[in-house]
């Protein structure tokens, strides 16, 4: 996203003010319509010297007052407070997995902790990558890659474009919270801002048919009705705090309380970061709401440049449709709805055709006056059942059966079957081989097999076994 040309004006602006993590990122600058950019230096630390005195070795997040710039502060230079090694736990995958790296202190920071229901910031700090910033106590900490010197001084650059979508979040569930109440007395109680889509829970078991279209055009009337956002700093013992929204302060707080004020419409305690009007939320989409935890439902949103990206998908998503169904976007459900029940009858007809084949299989085995006392057979369409049927029917007091369905090379099921002493014996030699897992009893050890690429060795291995039973006994 281009960085606005009155933004580049501020990128100079280093009043340093101590930041209350209850109230975590500045806030309250029109990156679009701002006036305060064109303060110099000198004029911006006026207008903020009423801060705290900072704490030897304290990390700040740079803070302004309502008239000053923050939120739209995209760079910053300060310098190195400390840097130690550290461990940060991530999901890859959906397991979690430990990154080595530093945790990073600053002079004064721009980059927002996580904290509010709102993910943290990224960017750089001197070139570095900033993986996570979290809020230790009244410090924000930053986790970093390599290592900076303490005392070095070092360039923080935003990550603009995951700040602004945060902000426009953020400030819409502000929105939506506040006139869900007014409208329908609902309550929110948490909320989650994830990565592709926003979720509200909402203190009400079932919302009414056409709530949810009535709060939409609600909410969108006030974004075209261009009101203004502001950030305020309150005394804790300031009787207009009991006013305000509020789910309670952390038991850290320290500092003035900071309160987001949607003119005319909520006033809220807040650590989260904002836009200035809501005009810059564009537009909120209610896609829906789920049955949330008990008593509770989720409405579910999407705000600003969120609601641009989901519509260009889900057209990108009706051409492809459209071109493998070979029908018009209003009959795409009529059509897959048609092929999946064709799909249940094929798969039906299978399944008969793959039991009556599992039994010739079997009897074809039977009837060999050859037949010896080992068997082997690999289908690729088969499942445990088809398996099962030629087990049963073969019989396996005094032959051993091995069959496997699935991929010649890749994952599947298997089933061994055969005399008490062999299986158990085996058995657990053979799973290793298709590095599978299984269990059995009575004469079966059946399961999982993540590799075939190896049913050969396994097949070798028994039929050696194979060998020492009695031949000739049908």
């Amino acid at each position: 996203m281009k960085e606005p040309a009155d933004v580049r004006a501020s990128r100079q602006l280093t009043a340093h003010v101590l930041f209350g993590f209850a109230r975590n990122s500045a806030d309250e600058v029109d990156g679009l319509l701002v006036t305060e950019a064109r303060r110099s230096p000198k004029e911006v630390s006026r207008v903020c010297d009423h801060r705290p005195p900072r704490r030897r070795g304290e990390t700040h997040l740079l803070e302004f007052n309502p008239s000053c710039l923050s939120t739209f502060l995209l760079q910053l230079d300060t310098c190195v407070v400390s840097c130690v090694p550290a461990e940060l736990t991530v999901e890859n995958n959906g397991k979690k997995e430990k990154l080595k790296g530093f945790n990073l202190k600053l002079k004064d920071t721009i980059l927002f902790p996580e904290g509010g229901g709102q993910p943290d910031d990224h960017g750089t700090v001197g070139g570095v990558n900033v993986l996570r910033v979290l809020r230790q106590g009244p410090e924000a900490v930053h986790f970093i890659s390599s290592a900076l010197e303490e005392g070095q001084e070092v360039h923080i650059k935003l990550d603009w474009e995951r700040r602004f979508d945060h902000m426009q979040q953020h400030s819409s569930q502000h929105l939506i919270t506040a006139l869900a109440d007014t409208m329908f007395g609902y309550k929110t109680t948490s909320w989650d801002l994830g990565r592709q889509r926003s979720s509200i829970e909402l203190d009400t078991a079932t919302v009414k048919p056409g709530e949810m279209e009535a709060l939409e055009a609600a909410v969108n009337e006030k974004i075209r009705a261009h009101i203004p956002v502001a950030v305020n700093l309150l005394s804790v013992d300031d009787l207009a705090v009991e006013k305000v929204r509020s789910r309670g302060l952390p038991d850290d707080h320290a500092g003035p309380i900071r309160i987001v004020d949607i003119e005319g419409v909520d006033a809220n305690m807040c650590c989260g970061t904002h836009v200035s009007n809501l005009s810059h939320l564009q537009v909120i989409k209610i896609l829906g709401t789920e049955k949330g935890k008990k008593n509770k439902t989720n409405l579910i949103f999407l705000a600003g440049n969120r609601v641009l990206k989901y519509a260009e998908k889900s057209y990108n998503i009706e051409k492809s449709l459209t071109a493998l169904l070979k029908t018009g976007a209003d009959e795409h459900v009529d059509a897959v709805d048609k092929l999946q029940k064709t799909v249940k009858r094929l798969q039906k007809s299978n399944l008969i055709i793959l039991r009556e084949m599992a039994v010739l299989i079997a009897q074809n085995f039977k009837n060999k006056p050859d037949r010896g006392n080992f068997f082997s057979f690999h289908n690729k369409d088969g499942d445990n059942e088809f398996m099962n049927i030629i087990a049963n029917e073969i019989g396996f007091q005094d032959t051993v059966i091995f069959l496997t369905v699935g991929e010649e090379k890749g994952a599947g099921l298997f089933l061994l079957a055969g005399p008490e002493n062999i299986v158990t014996e085996v058995g657990p030699r053979v799973s290793e081989l298709l590095q599978g897992k299984a269990a059995g009893k009575a004469g079966r050890y059946q399961g999982k097999a993540n590799s075939l690429v190896k049913r050969a060795e396994a097949e070798a291995l028994l039929k050696e076994h194979s060998c020492k039973l009695p031949t000739g006994e049908e």
